[in-house]
């Protein structure tokens, strides 16, 4: 079979077109892509450098039997305030699927409302399904500020 000269330019200029056409389907392709990738796969938020955090209430104000939520770093803590006036710091996340804990004052315990976890006043799990105790946050009080740090 013979192939004239102007057939094979005309099949090299389909070529050239069809890989044009091709790499610009695939440029459309991945740009379309890449900011629904963006969307579900979100960047990781930067912990912040600081080991402590000044909570906002002041000693006085915070009474007995009773529990706070507090943000410490980018995940929330708790403080406990016990009947018999002790101060105690947690991270609020559960150890089961990390669902925010709360403090109930009628039991005198930290809650978990996902699973019904049940925590004691120094943090390890009594029962429900959470696996560990809560992580115990070391307590700084200066004059009538609370510090708080990991520990």
């Amino acid at each position: 079979m013979v192939v004239s000269q102007q057939d094979e330019q005309v099949d090299r200029g389909r070529r050239a077109v069809n890989w044009l056409l091709g790499s610009s389907l695939g440029v459309l392709f991945v740009s379309m892509l890449y900011p629904i990738a963006k969307y579900l796969i979100p960047p990781k938020l930067a912990e912040p450098t600081t080991f402590s955090v000044t909570l906002p209430w002041k000693l006085a104000e915070l009474k007995a039997n009773s529990g706070q939520i507090f943000r410490f770093r980018s995940r929330p803590g708790i403080l406990v305030k016990t009947a018999a006036g002790e101060l105690r710091a947690f991270s609020a996340v559960c150890t089961h699927l990390e669902c925010t804990v709360q403090y109930r004052e009628e039991r005198q315990d930290i809650w978990c409302a996902c699973h019904n976890g049940v925590y004691d006043l120094n943090g390890k799990n009594v029962s429900g399904p959470p696996p560990r105790p809560l992580e115990a946050l070391k307590l700084n009080v200066r004059g009538d500020q609370v510090i708080v740090m990991k520990g």
